[in-house]
């Protein structure tokens, strides 16, 4: 699923101009034999990446030049594209044939779909692919399509409760909201006792599932091919949102900018709660409120009337089809892929590894963030990897746009939604 980001984050090139990419979007060609010198490698790769540029693209620069320093043959060109772009620019370059990228790092939600219309190269038996049983089964489900491997798991992740410990305390809280009625009240006390925010919410189709799974709803039904994203559950589900707005729990949010809104409200004291993920951490420790990094709880999302429960979510590299590079890409996918790769991005930037092994990483243990998500990660739940997937946010993400913004009310918000749905999965029940 793609998480909307600010799209302030301007494109930039890393090496020296951007080459464009030949190929169109027609079947994919053969994987390439493994090669008998990976360090001979030659060739250009174009890689198009989706981190923020300023708490997290260094690291994968860093990365980049370890692997230019292990190839010397192999140029790599790096373009930061905001990732609530990206998918749009890929398409459009893969359909044209012309500018798309060798190496896309593709939310995961993307993976299958962009696999669907033939724009990426199958791993399966290629040298990209290193130690297939040592990734973790959620995030390695991601990159399949129709049998075959179309991607390598990055980084993964989820959402949690991410709090203020000297807000809370202020407010007579101890401990995180362990549930939805607990969150409610929790916010109240801090707004009364402190002045400031007790929730920051994030107007965002992703940040909306904790919610809805929370009382037991989802979006579709794969195994029986019905949509079921209007359902009572998520009227609850929609309902408990509005009334946490309502009654003050959570100032009324933007409909747009609000992920940098709660953002900067949190690191700047204003508000004492938010919804996010492991990658929002690097920025979050560069905010007034946590130079002591002490001050910051991570909790798992409070439980509705069903269960506690995220969204699976996270990141994954795909070769481009048409790459007239595949065999440089293929080894660059490997290189940033690694253990060592994974446990560097850990330690710096607390994306969580999805290789099983990597935890056992010195450098993984020693971040004491990602061994607070490591469990919640564990009990994320699935989403359908299926290649309608990554448009099923944009209707969720309006809908819950004009139910913050007043103009729909929590079934009619969920009817327009469903509406939207059946336009997309044209055989679904």
């Amino acid at each position: 699923m793609r998480r909307v980001l600010p799209a302030a984050a301007v494109v930039a090139a890393f090496a020296l101009a951007v080459s464009a990419c030949g190929g169109g979007g027609g079947e994919p060609a053969a994987s390439t034999a493994p090669v008998s010198d990976p360090s001979k490698v030659s060739g250009e790769v174009t890689w198009w990446d989706t981190t923020r540029p300023e708490s997290e693209g260094p690291t994968f620069q860093a990365l980049i030049k370890e692997f230019r320093a292990k190839y010397p043959q192999v140029k790599v060109n790096y373009v930061n594209v905001p990732s609530d772009q990206a998918q749009n620019q890929f398409q459009t370059a893969a359909q044209a044939g012309t500018g798309a990228p060798d190496v896309i790092r593709s939310e995961v939600a993307w993976t299958s779909q962009f696999a669907s219309l033939g724009y990426l190269q199958p791993l399966d038996g290629s040298r990209a692919v290193d130690k297939a049983e040592d990734f973790l089964p959620g995030p390695l489900s991601s990159t399949k399509y129709n049998g075959k491997t179309y991607a390598v798991p990055q980084v993964t992740d989820t959402l949690a409760l991410i709090y203020n410990k000297r807000l809370l305390k202020e407010a007579g809280h101890e401990e995180p909201p362990k549930t939805i009625a607990e969150l409610k009240q929790v916010a109240l006390d801090v707004k009364s006792k402190t002045g400031a925010a007790g929730l920051a919410l994030n107007v965002d189709a992703y940040f909306l599932l904790p919610f809805m799974y929370g009382e037991g709803g989802d979006l579709l039904d794969v195994t029986n091919r019905k949509i079921v994203v209007n359902s009572p559950a998520n009227v609850k589900a929609m309902e408990t949102v509005a009334d946490l707005i309502s009654s003050g729990a959570a100032p009324k949010p933007a409909t747009t900018e609000s992920y940098a809104n709660a953002m900067t409200a949190l690191k700047e004291g204003k508000a004492a709660m938010i919804y996010n993920g492991p990658w929002a951490l690097s920025e979050i420790y560069q905010g007034k409120e946590f130079k002591d990094k002490a001050n910051l709880g991570i909790a798992p999302v409070p439980a509705g009337s069903q269960k506690a429960g995220s969204p699976t979510g996270g990141w994954n590299l795909a070769i481009y089809a048409g790459s007239k590079n595949i065999p440089a890409a293929q080894e660059f996918v490997r290189f940033m892929t690694t253990v060592e790769a994974q446990a560097k991005i850990a330690k710096e930037i607390s994306l969580l590894p999805t290789r099983e092994s990597a935890y056992a990483n010195s450098d993984v243990q020693g971040n004491s963030d990602v061994a607070v998500f490591k469990p919640i990660m564990d009990t994320a739940l699935p989403r359908p990897w299926i290649p309608e997937g990554g448009q099923l946010l944009q209707p969720l993400l309006e809908g819950y746009q004009s139910l913050v913004g007043g103009t729909s009310a929590p079934a009619d918000m969920l009817k327009q939604v469903d509406e939207r749905y059946r336009g997309i999965m044209k055989d679904w029940s």
